[in-house]
């Protein structure tokens, strides 16, 4: 089962992914992490590089959705300002929100991404229904004491995927 906490891509930041790839993967939506993915956890609202590269998926033609555990009242400012759809309290890696993302806006699997910082939550739960992952390093080392735990825990799991030999930290691939 150490497979599920494997990422499907691995890139240093959302900026250096290939989304060119991802449409001809056939993705056409992609679930964003909020916190220590697009911003870190501390900062209330989007930079204006971060609206402007939102701004180019959509004229790709991506549906864009911040998919995050934080609550609503977190994700509300970016949902408005970003001018996009929002999943609040997501509980990642529970498979209920993703699910409910497919069926609310007709999506298969195999058309949705999931873009993420951390294995436990955003790959383990994306991979767990089925939706391509993309992993990527956290923006600031500065991380709510929960966040910190879940990092304790996703040490072990790399360092399994490292064994292994599927995964290794800094070895970024598409």
């Amino acid at each position: 089962m150490i497979e599920l906490y494997k990422p499907d891509m691995y890139k240093k930041d959302i900026y250096s992914i290939d989304y060119k790839k991802l449409k001809s993967f056939g993705i056409k939506c992609i679930l964003f992490d909020l916190d220590n993915t697009l911003v870190p956890y501390y900062r209330k609202n989007p930079s204006r590089k971060l609206k402007d590269f939102i701004e180019r998926l959509k004229d790709m033609g991506f549906k864009v959705i911040i998919f995050s555990n934080s609550n609503k009242k977190r994700v509300s400012p970016f949902k408005k300002m970003l001018e996009v759809d929002c999943s609040a309290s997501s509980r990642k890696p529970s498979e209920k929100k993703f699910r409910k993302v497919l069926t609310e806006y007709k999506y298969q699997e195999s058309e949705v991404a999931i873009i993420g910082d951390q294995i436990i939550t955003d790959i383990f739960g994306g991979n767990r229904v089925g939706i391509f992952s993309v992993l990527v390093n956290p923006i600031s080392k500065e991380e709510p004491i929960w966040t910190k735990c879940n990092r304790v825990r996703e040490s072990f799991k790399i360092k399994k995927l490292e064994k292994r030999k599927l995964f290794r930290r800094g070895n970024y691939y598409e």
